[in-house]
């Protein structure tokens, strides 16, 4: 018995003291505090917690569940700019146009009003300026919960209508924000059958990114069709435009942030965070068909979900499970990267919205890298839709902001332990249980 005491004793001891080590060291843990602490200084008593990029750089963290969701900017020397953690979940942030500090965001949080039949939730889009922290509430909806997620992306058409992407309904629609009234709208049911992609209505085509194009079409990322659609306003998808398809991860996997680059900058091309195959990835148009000519990779990637080209060939990118943003330059270089907790979008103010004033991979002749052994291709065995790195993804995207996968395997071999002990010390008591009835002690 004491033989076994003393191994239960040691697997809880080294399980507990990993689980320690990981709180009390994870990078992006302590970035988490220390942005939030930096914010809460005067402007001149705050150090550079950040890589200095020479403009501001603004940040926009999911979080999960309520945990360490924040939008922070960082001014060019690397300085906590601004902070704000008021919403369970921040997603798209574009600078707006005419100003220098100024950017306007989708966020989410509960809601429990009088005007909620149940639980819901409120997606909003709201207008701050960074140097006066001055919010603007532009619009907003309160959505029931069980519908999924809400909105993730919203584009600005002009001074008072905005193209919204809605997770929640399958539709991208455009509404005047002064009246409220919906003048246009497209439904992922008009193109595609709902005997594919996610679980059908609450989560399935997972709408996440809306963009107008130079042209005027609309460019729309359906996560769970694997697909990245352009829509014509009169006539609906061009199917020969169409990249990727439902399945073939292969060409896309759950991607997130398609950017649009014109051929005036190279393209047509479309720069993807290709999530659940863990790289971004470049598609150029050639003759009426797409080809892939760029991707890049390294050992710590997982579940990017968005990658902007600067004006200068380089490429940021918010890789959402490795908890981190960087910059990577032409020739596949890490420029810089710092910690943040379950980073969604990034944007450099000053180089355009999103990939607007980048180059394509083929204009830039941008050098492709992968640099590990992991199968980057989609071409990965499927159960019941799940794929290892699906599950492994998603395992992540629910852990505490500290915890690695090895960190849950710890966690879970301490709880079996402890039971295991203290079923052994029970069974090897004086106590026993007589199973006879009415069950009584002895």
């Amino acid at each position: 018995m004491r033989r076994y005491r003393v191994v239960f004793a040691l697997l809880v001891l080294v399980c507990a003291s990993t689980l320690g080590y990981s709180y009390v060291s994870s990078p992006a843990n302590a970035a988490v505090t220390t942005y939030e602490r930096q914010a809460d200084l005067p402007a001149d008593e705050r150090t550079a917690v950040f890589p200095a990029t020479g403009n501001v750089t603004v940040v926009a963290g999911h979080g999960m569940k309520g945990e360490s969701a924040a939008l922070v900017a960082f001014g060019p020397e690397g300085r906590v700019l601004y902070h704000n953690d008021t919403f369970h979940g921040y997603f798209d942030v574009d600078p707006v146009k005419g100003t220098e500090t100024t950017v306007e965001y989708v966020a989410e949080r509960d809601y429990d009003g009088d005007d909620c039949n149940g639980k819901c939730t409120v997606s909003v889009v709201e207008r701050l300026n960074l140097t006066t922290g001055e919010i603007e509430r532009i619009y907003s909806r309160v959505i029931p919960a069980d519908r999924g997620a809400n909105w993730h992306d919203v584009d600005r058409l002009g001074e008072n209508r905005l193209l919204v992407g809605a997770i929640n309904t399958d539709e991208m629609y455009v509404v005047n924000t002064t009246t409220g009234m919906t003048t246009w709208e497209w439904s992922t049911k008009q193109a595609y059958p709902i005997s594919g992609g996610g679980p059908y209505p609450a989560d399935w085509a997972h709408l996440n990114d809306v963009e107008r194009l130079p042209d005027g079409r609309y460019m729309t990322s359906l996560r769970n069709q694997d697909a990245v659609v352009f829509v014509d306003r009169r006539t609906g998808v061009q199917e020969n435009w169409t990249l990727g398809s439902d399945g073939a991860h292969q060409i896309l996997y759950e991607q997130h942030n398609p950017d649009y680059i014109p051929e005036s900058e190279g393209g047509p091309a479309v720069i993807v965070a290709d999530s659940l195959n863990d790289r971004l990835v470049e598609y150029q148009r050639v003759n009426g068909s797409w080809e892939q000519s760029w991707v890049w990779s390294d050992d710590e990637m997982k579940w990017p979900r968005d990658a902007d080209r600067l004006p200068n060939g380089n490429t940021l990118v918010a890789d959402t499970n490795a908890h981190r943003v960087l910059e990577v330059d032409e020739t596949g270089a890490v420029v810089w990267e710092a910690p943040f907790y379950a980073p969604y979008e990034l944007e450099r103010l000053g180089t355009g919205d999103e990939s607007a004033g980048g180059p394509s991979a083929v204009a830039a002749d941008l050098d492709s890298r992968v640099t590990d052994s992991t199968d980057r291709d989609g071409n990965t065995t499927s159960v019941a839709g799940y794929t290892p790195r699906k599950v492994s993804n998603s395992i992540s995207f629910v852990l505490p902001v500290w915890m690695g996968l090895s960190d849950a395997g710890a966690a879970v071999l301490l709880v079996l332990s402890a039971l295991a002990w203290a079923g052994l010390e029970y069974r090897h008591s004086s106590v026993s249980l007589s199973f006879q009835w009415p069950v009584r002690r002895e």
